[in-house]
C-alpha cells in the first residue's frame, strides 16, 4: 500500500473545524466492576485522536458502546453537533452516525478477491435478473484502490496481500460509502498488532495522509512507538476513569506513567549481563511439521530462547509441532535427556511441556467457562477423589493463583470473558505454570495486552526459568525479544537461519536479519 494525496473532501489538512466527536460523561457497570465512570472527551475533525490504557481501562468498553455493542448506564454522544443518548445505542444508530471500525483482525474473506470483499462491506453492484455486474463492481474497487492509494488489483485474491495492504482494503471497504465528504469517522482497534514492521510503518503514514485530508481517526493500540509517532491527541484511561488528554508527542516515559500510575523504572527489567547455561531441557533435531522444515535447536535451564520471523515464517508451526498440535512429520525431541515421541498434546503435557498459543481466545481459552474452571481445567484430575469433585480445594487452589498471578477479576465465578486481555493472558500462564513444566512454549505472549500486563507477563516466565524451566517465545515485537531473550534464533521459510548471542542480541540486529531475506527472496 502506497500513500499520496486523498480527495476526502477537498481540504489539505486538518484545519480545527469544530468537534467531531464528544463523549460525555460515559459510564458502564458490569456487575462487581466499573468499567467506565464518568468519561468525556473531545475529538477533532481530522485529526489521529488516541485512545490508550492498560487492559481493564475502559477503552475496549468504550470503543463497544460507540459501535452500538454496549450500552452505557449514563451519558451522551455528540456526533457533528447533534446530541444522542449514550444508552440508547445499536449498531444501526452507530453506523448512521458515522462511525466505521477496523478491528485487530480485520473481517476480511481471504479466498475472495479484492473487488468481492469491497462489494460485501456494502452491495453488489447488479443488473437484469438481479445478476452482478462484474465489469462495474470492477471498475468501482478499482476507484477506491486508487482513492485509498492501496496497492493491489481488484482480481487478486485477498490471501496474496501483504498484512498492511488486506488492512488497507479493510479500511476502504469501511469508508467507501463515505467518498463525497469526510464525516464519517474510522475507528481502529489494534490495526497493526499482527503487523510486522515495514507493513506497520506503510500503515501509519497513510492514516496520517487520511487526516491530513480531512478523515478523523481514533487510534487504540497498546504500542507506544505508534501513539507518539502520529497522534495529534492522547485521551488516557485507567481503572475505568480519565486520566487526562493531552497533545501527542508525550515522551514514552511520560506516557507509560500516565498509562499504568508506574514509571518507566518500575517496569523495566531489562538484561544486565550475558549468562551462562549448561544442563539441557529441551533438544530438538531434524524437527518438521506444518511449515517448520528441518529445525533443530536445543534450550537449557534458566534460558529464555527467542525465535524471530515474519508471519508465514513457520516459527509458530515450530511450537505447534513440539506440542503435538498437530503431530510432528519427522524429527527427535528429547526433554531432559529423554526421548520423548510426541504424537498429541498428551503426550507434550505428560513430557513436562508447556504451550501458550498464539490465539488467545480460539486455542487457549474456554471462554464459556468461568475464571476457576480455566485455571484449573489442565490439571482438573487432582480434584477428583473416588469419582468425585473436591470443590473446596478447587477454588483454594484457584484463588491462590489469582492472588499469586496478580489477576484483577470481579470473581473465581465470573466467565473468562469477562476479564481484560491481559488478565486472560495471566489465567491462561497460570493454568500451565501451575504444572511446573520443564519446557515453557509461549507465541507472542504479550500481544493485545498494555504496557504494564507485560511486565507482569515476563516477571511470571522470568520466575519458572529461575525456577529451572526453559522458555521459548515467539513474539512480532523485537525490542521485546532483544530485551528478555538469552538467544534469538531467526526463521525463514520453516527452517532456522540465524542465531544471535550475549551482546548481539538486539532490536537492530534481529529486524536486520529478519528482514535481510525478505530482499533477497
Amino acid at each position: 500500500m502506497t500513500v499520496g494525496p486523498l480527495p476526502l473532501d477537498g481540504t489539505t489538512g486538518p484545519a480545527d473545524r469544530g468537534t467531531a466527536v464528544t463523549i460525555s460523561q460515559f459510564s458502564k457497570r458490569f456487575g462487581a466492576t466499573q468499567a467506565l465512570d464518568g468519561v468525556s472527551f473531545e475529538v477533532k475533525p481530522g485529526t489521529i485522536h488516541a485512545l490508550v490504557g492498560g487492559n481493564g481501562s475502559g477503552k475496549s468498553t468504550l470503543i463497544k458502546i460507540l459501535a452500538g455493542v454496549h450500552q452505557a448506564d449514563a451519558g451522551s454522544l455528540g456526533v457533528r453537533g447533534s446530541e444522542q443518548d449514550a444508552t440508547a445505542m445499536t449498531p444501526a444508530l452507530s453506523r448512521d452516525l458515522g462511525f466505521r471500525f477496523v478491528h485487530q483482525q480485520p473481517s476480511v474473506f481471504p479466498d475472495l478477491t479484492v473487488a468481492e470483499n469491497l462489494a460485501i462491506g456494502s452491495s453488489f453492484l447488479t443488473g437484469f435478473g438481479s445478476r452482478v455486474r462484474w465489469k462495474a463492481q470492477r471498475a468501482r474497487a478499482v476507484e477506491l484502490l486508487e482513492r485509498f492509494e492501496v496497492n493491489a488489483s481488484p482480481d487478486a485474491e485477498l490471501r496474496t496481500l501483504s498484512p498492511a495492504n488486506q488492512t488497507g482494503v479493510a479500511i476502504a471497504r469501511a469508508l467507501q460509502d463515505g467518498e463525497e465528504d469526510s464525516s464519517s469517522i474510522l475507528v481502529l482497534d489494534e490495526p497493526t498488532a499482527s503487523l510486522p514492521g515495514p507493513d506497520v510503518d506503510v500503515l501509519l503514514e497513510a492514516l496520517q495522509h487520511y487526516a491530513a485530508a480531512g478523515q478523523t481517526i481514533i487510534y487504540v493500540s497498546h504500542r507506544l512507538e505508534e501513539i507518539r509517532a502520529i497522534a495529534d491527541k492522547v485521551t488516557v484511561l485507567r481503572d475505568g476513569k480519565l486520566i487526562t488528554t493531552t497533545d501527542g508527542g508525550l515522551t514514552q516515559g511520560r506516557l507509560v506513567e500516565l498509562i499504568t500510575g508506574r514509571s518507566l523504572e518500575q517496569l523495566s527489567h531489562r538484561k544486565v549481563e550475558t549468562r551462562a547455561f549448561s544442563n539441557k531441557v529441551l533438544e530438538v533435531e531434524g524437527l518438521s511439521g506444518g511449515a517448520a522444515n528441518n529445525v533443530s535447536f536445543s534450550v537449557s535451564a534458566g534460558e529464555v530462547l527467542g525465535i524471530a520471523g515474519l508471519m508465514g515464517s513457520g516459527r509458530s508451526s515450530i511450537l505447534r509441532s513440539l506440542f503435538g498440535v498437530p503431530a510432528p512429520n519427522a524429527g527427535t525431541v528429547r526433554v531432559d535427556d529423554k526421548p520423548v515421541h510426541i504424537r498429541s498434546a498428551g503426550d507434550a503435557m505428560a513430557a513436562g511441556i508447556a504451550y501458550v498459543p498464539e490465539d488467545r481466545n480460539g486455542m487457549a481459552s474456554f471462554s464459556d467457562m468461568t475464571v476457576l474452571e480455566n485455571l484449573t481445567i489442565a490439571d482438573s484430575r487432582r480434584y477428583f477423589k473416588r469419582g468425585r469433585l473436591q470443590s473446596r480445594s478447587e477454588r483454594a487452589d484457584a484463588k491462590k493463583l489469582v492472588s499469586d498471578f496478580t489477576v484483577k477479576t470481579a470473581g473465581l465465578d465470573h466467565p473468562l470473558t469477562s476479564l481484560s486481555g491481559g488478565n486472560a493472558q495471566k489465567v491462561i500462564m497460570a493454568r500451565w505454570l501451575r504444572r511446573e513444566p520443564r519446557v515453557i512454549l509461549l507465541d507472542e505472549p504479550s500481544q493485545g495486552v498494555d504496557f504494564g500486563a507485560r511486565a507482569d507477563i515476563w516477571k511470571l516466565i522470568a520466575r519458572a526459568v529461575a525456577e529451572g524451566a526453559g522458555a521459548v517465545v515467539v513474539s512480532s515485537d523485537f525490542e521485546e525479544l532483544a530485551t528478555f531473550s538469552d538467544r534469538v534464533l531467526i526463521v525463514r521459510h520453516g527452517a532456522i537461519v540465524g542465531e544471535l548471542t550475549g551482546s548481539d542480541v538486539t532490536e537492530h540486529n534481529i529486524d536486520r536479519l529478519v528482514l535481510m531475506g525478505s530482499e533477497n527472496d
